[in-house]
């Protein structure tokens, strides 16, 4: 048990939520992270889909490492990969169809997710199953973050409701000459919210600033 939770697979879990963060610190995910967030709940689910799919693809690719030879890898981690978006995409379609709608075709694109195809490569391929899963839910949840934090502003700010829930659409705030800012539910509100997270979290750790 001791082994499982060692030091180097907390750091292995805990790096991608802060100081090794996918999206903020190695910059990938930004596409989908841009398109996925006018609403909470989209962004919810869409960060849960890439967590199970990167854990689950890392360990399976790390249980076939040394059968698989090395000229056809990729294509491996992609037929992996893609076997377990289509089981995630048909399981939204049959229980959040609704929400199934409203990510559409971003649930598919997973499967050339850089982040996904980045961990499949740099270390599922050189470590463990219980390592890659770890990795795996890591950087899942740490991509999950950056999504929820975003959507949380833009669809706040943006149509003044959170999970579809009113919390700004009232009359009493609105006498106070509050108006919703349609601006947050276009794109470019979620690359600036990327960059104040960005500017942030490199203002706050001086070592992630570049030299």
């Amino acid at each position: 048990m001791g082994q499982l939770f060692s030091k180097r697979n907390k750091e292995v879990f805990s790096a991608p939520l802060g100081m090794d963060n996918p999206v903020t610190v190695q910059v990938l995910g930004i596409c989908s992270a841009l398109a996925v967030t006018a609403k909470l709940e989209p962004a919810i689910v869409m960060g849960l889909s890439v967590t199970v799919i990167t854990a689950f693809s890392n360990v399976v690719i790390s249980l076939l490492r040394k059968t698989i030879p090395n000229r056809i890898r990729i294509i491996v981690q992609l037929v992996v990969v893609a076997a377990l978006v289509t089981i995630v995409s048909e399981i939204l379609k049959a229980f959040a169809y609704d929400v199934s709608v409203q990510l559409s075709v971003y649930v598919g694109l997973i499967i050339t997710n850089c982040i996904l195809m980045g961990r499949l490569e740099a270390f599922a391929m050189q470590n463990g199953p219980w390592e890659s899963f770890l990795d795996g839910v890591g950087n899942g949840l740490g991509y999950a973050k950056i999504l929820v934090i975003v959507a949380f502003f833009r669809e706040l700010f943006g149509s003044g409701t959170l999970l579809g829930f009113n919390i700004l659409n009232y009359e009493p705030i609105q006498k106070t000459g509050y108006v919703n800012n349609g601006l947050m539910l276009m794109p470019p509100m979620a690359l600036i919210i990327v960059a104040c997270i960005i500017w942030y979290q490199r203002a706050r750790h001086k070592e992630l600033q570049e030299k």
